[in-house]
C-alpha cells in the first residue's frame, strides 16, 4: 500500500509569514503597554496610599543610582571636552569648548546617558522583580484579594522614574560640564573662568527644558516597558531572564528613537 503522507506535506513557514506574525505581536504588545501606562496614570491621584512604596522606589531610582550616574556624567563631559577641544585647538578656538560641552550635555547627552543608566540598572531590576512576582503567582494573588496590580506595583515605579530621571539629568548636566572644565583647564590651556563664561553665556533656556522634557518622557518609557515586560513574563525562571533582557533592549531602542524625534520637534 502506498503511503499518502508525502502527498500533503505541511506548508513550510516562510519569511513573510514569520515577519507578519512578529509585526502583529509587536503591535499587540505596544498597545498593551500603552494601556498599562494609561491605567497607571489613572491611579496616580491615589499615590498617597502607596507613599511608602513610592519613597522606596524614589530612593532606588535616585540615591542608589547617583554614584554610577555621576561617574558616567563626569567622564562623558571629559571625553566631549577633550575630543572637541583637540579639533578646536587646530583653529585656535579651544576657548569655545565650553559652549559645545554645556549645550551637548544639556540638550542630548545628559538625558540620553541618564535614561540608559536607569534602563540598565533600575529598569532591569523592575522587570526581574515583577517577572518573579508573576511566575510565582504573587500578581494573581493580588488580583484574588481584589488589589489592583497596576495600582499596587506599577504606579509607584512610574512616579519614581518620572521624578528621578529629570532630577538625575540635572546632576548629569552639571557634573558633565564640570568634567569638561577640568579637561579644558588641565589639557587644553583654557582657564576655568573663560570656560565657565563661554559655557553659560551661550547656554539658552531652550537647551535646558528640551533636555528635561526628554528626561521626563524617557522616565515614563523606561518604567512602562520594564513593568510591562515583567508582568508579561511566562515560562518560569527562564522567562524572567528573557523579560529582563527584552526590557533593556527595548528601552535602549526607544530612548534612541524618541530622543531623535523630540530633537526634531524642538529644533
Amino acid at each position: 500500500m502506498i503511503s499518502t503522507d508525502n502527498y500533503y506535506p505541511e506548508p513550510p513557514s516562510n519569511v513573510v509569514s514569520a515577519g507578519g506574525r512578529s509585526i502583529l505581536s509587536s503591535i499587540r504588545c505596544t498597545g498593551s503597554a500603552l494601556l498599562l501606562m494609561l491605567e497607571a496614570f489613572r491611579w496616580m491621584p491615589q499615590f498617597w496610599q502607596r507613599r511608602q512604596e513610592v519613597a522606596r522606589q524614589l530612593y532606588t531610582a535616585g540615591v542608589r543610582s547617583f554614584g554610577v550616574t555621576a561617574t558616567v556624567a563626569l567622564f562623558t563631559g571629559m571625553i566631549l571636552s577633550l575630543q572637541a577641544g583637540l579639533i578646536l585647538k587646530e583653529y585656535g578656538q579651544e576657548v569655545n569648548v565650553g559652549v559645545l560641552v554645556s549645550q551637548t550635555m544639556c540638550r542630548e547627552m545628559g538625558p540620553f546617558m541618564t535614561a540608559l543608566i536607569l534602563a540598565a540598572s533600575v529598569g532591569s531590576a523592575m522587570a526581574a522583580e515583577l517577572g518573579t512576582m508573576r511566575v510565582s503567582e504573587e500578581i494573581d494573588a493580588l488580583t484574588v484579594m481584589s488589589i489592583n496590580p497596576v495600582r499596587y506595583v506599577v504606579m509607584p515605579r512610574l512616579i519614581a522614574l518620572m521624578i528621578m530621571c529629570p532630577v538625575l539629568t540635572i546632576f548629569t548636566d552639571i557634573i558633565g560640564t564640570i568634567g569638561g572644565g577640568l579637561v579644558a583647564e588641565t589639557q587644553l590651556g583654557v582657564s576655568w573662568s573663560a570656560y565657565y563664561e563661554n559655557a553659560m553665556s551661550f547656554l539658552e533656556l531652550k537647551e535646558i527644558y528640551t533636555g528635561l522634557c526628554k528626561a521626563f518622557v524617557f522616565g515614563i518609557v523606561v518604567a512602562t516597558v520594564s513593568c510591562y515586560q515583567g508582568l508579561a513574563t511566562t515560562n518560569g525562571a527562564i522567562g524572567v531572564g528573557q523579560a529582563t533582557r527584552r526590557s533593556v533592549v527595548i528601552c535602549f531602542l526607544l530612548v534612541l528613537i524618541i530622543g531623535y524625534i523630540m530633537t526634531r520637534m524642538f529644533y
